[in-house]
């Protein structure tokens, strides 16, 4: 089971029993994004299908926007330990296979995961503050840099340092905008557009890791 940040809930679940449920609770959200977007989403119809009672919904989330604030920051934890546990069984020679792997990774999730394809890390609404998910005081894609930045830095020692972090941020701004321009044109990704995403990534960074 993957735990969910004790600050993206109202109240962390004290016993195993509520944290399955608030498990369930996500899981029904990330298949209603794919069934029927934000817009189509309700906290009631998410509280129907976990089984629970609406009254429990509010115990754990505030509203519906607190519920795929929630879904994101797992979206972002399951991400990272996809990322560590397949370093850990790759041999990766330099930084630009990382970068490669990291970007396949997403791919892989937006893929298969449910509702990634529709919310991934956070998806910018028409709500006060609704493109600072992870983070209350910082966009996602600054969350994302910063959480990869200090994954691949204690994974393969990349180089650390302040223009280094500056560099993380516009890559991955890059590659979120190319990314999504790859699943706009096709269902499942154009490839094409994903090899250049990588190749985009990996000369922009080689500029600043060497």
């Amino acid at each position: 089971m993957t735990n969910t940040a004790t600050g993206t809930l109202r109240r962390k679940p004290a016993q195993r029993r509520s944290a399955e449920r608030v498990e369930r609770m996500l899981d029904e959200c990330a298949r209603l994004l794919d069934e029927v977007g934000y817009e189509g989403l309700t906290t009631k119809e998410v509280a129907r299908r976990a089984e629970v009672p609406i009254g429990t919904f509010y115990q754990f989330f505030p509203d519906k926007q607190g519920l795929v604030r929630a879904l994101a920051y797992r979206n972002l934890e399951a991400y990272l330990a996809r990322i560590t546990a397949t370093l850990a069984h790759t041999t990766i020679n330099d930084w630009t296979e990382a970068t490669d792997l990291v970007i396949d990774e997403f791919v892989w999730m937006k893929r298969s995961t449910p509702g990634f394809s529709v919310f991934d890390f956070g998806l910018a609404l028409a709500e006060p503050g609704s493109s600072r998910m992870l983070d209350e005081a910082l966009e996602d894609n600054l969350v994302v840099a910063d959480r990869l930045r200090g994954l691949l830095i204690d994974l393969i020692g990349v180089p650390a340092g302040e223009v280094q972090a500056r560099a993380f941020v516009v890559a991955v701004e890059a590659a979120d905008a190319v990314l999504k321009l790859a699943f706009r044109a096709c269902p499942d990704g154009d490839p094409d557009l994903i090899a250049e995403c990588k190749r985009l990534v990996r000369r922009y960074l080689s500029d600043h890791l060497g």
